[in-house]
């Protein structure tokens, strides 16, 4: 089964690359990124050792739109996607934070409720909430930027501001934005009949300006809930059907695996990889709205990128 799981490239003017658990990302004249979403995937912080084809141009695809869909609100970092699986933009200088907008109280923010705490990164969260309620109000939940190999941490915004992390003068617009992505997704969201229940933006600088940096809106940054059947669910006390990876590490729970020493990597046969598949395109078609088209993996994935994304540089050098 086909799927791209590393790339060695050399690009013109290639002066860094950058290996992240999904995204292979080449700094071009140091003034460019080129981001390959390759076909890894990862779960509890460990790549698991067999791609997911076409997962790498589920991921690019839906960012591509999500970036374009909302350029309007924040400049962002994208340029152009030149191959299904390629975007290439700017080279911003991130901040060092993570801003995760939730509107609703899942996953570890629940976690963090039900053991008893009543304020998440500084937000005040009342008594006598329920599991998948939503806020009255989305929250932000800021984590720190960790070092490859390291954590992001929950900190609050008086943290951030008290440690520098980052100056208030940028740190307010930064909230400003966020904010506004996450309404917009949530309107896009219910228009597929979903709903965007927490995602995480990156931002960073160039020339002064702050931009929206790496992906927005995806499975694997966001988590969605399918609107149909959500307040039945609800008031059942059941679990909400989610459009997010969510599966995989269901998958990977229920045969021993949750990242800890000591535990293995369950078999991934060639029937599991192609069922992961299946969803990615899945969830694609739900998010987007639109038939899922598969790139040519017939001839050299390799060629193909390399090819697409040397034309793309000759017109930005």
């Amino acid at each position: 089964m086909k799927a791209l799981i590393q790339t060695d490239f050399n690009f013109p003017k290639q002066t860094a690359k950058y290996v992240g658990k999904v995204r292979d990302v080449y700094t071009i004249d140091n003034r460019f990124l080129n981001m390959i979403v390759t076909d890894r995937i990862s779960a509890f912080d460990v790549v698991l050792p067999k791609g997911i084809p076409y997962k790498g141009q589920v991921l690019n695809q839906i960012a591509a739109k999500f970036l374009d869909a909302t350029a309007d609100i924040v400049p962002n970092w994208k340029i152009a996607s030149p191959d299904p699986m390629v975007t290439i933009g700017h080279k911003c200088e991130p901040f060092a934070v993570e801003m995760i907008v939730r509107g609703y109280l899942t996953g570890s923010s629940w976690r963090t409720y039900k053991s008893g705490a009543r304020e998440i990164c500084g937000v005040k969260i009342p008594d006598g909430m329920r599991e998948h309620q939503r806020f009255e109000q989305p929250i932000i939940t800021p984590t720190t930027k960790a070092e490859v190999g390291a954590h992001d941490e929950d900190i609050s915004r008086e943290d951030i501001l008290r440690r520098g992390i980052v100056a208030e003068e940028d740190y307010v617009p930064l909230e400003k934005y966020a904010m506004e992505l996450f309404l917009r997704g949530s309107e896009m969201a219910a228009k597929r009949g979903l709903i965007l229940v927490d995602t995480k933006y990156e931002f960073g600088k160039k020339d002064d300006e702050i931009y929206l940096i790496d992906e927005i809106h995806t499975p694997d940054s966001s988590r969605y809930f399918y609107a149909d059947g959500y307040l039945e669910r609800f008031d059942k006390g059941e679990q909400q059907r989610q459009l997010s990876k969510e599966f995989v590490r269901e998958w990977l729970m229920e045969n021993g695996f949750q990242g800890q020493a000591g535990q293995t990597i369950p078999e991934m046969t060639d029937e599991i990889v192609t069922s992961i598949s299946d969803r990615y395109i899945e969830l694609y078609e739900n998010i987007t709205g639109e038939k899922f088209v598969r790139a040519d993996y017939d001839g050299s994935i390799y060629e193909r990128i390399e090819s697409n994304v040397n034309n793309m540089l000759a017109r930005l050098l």
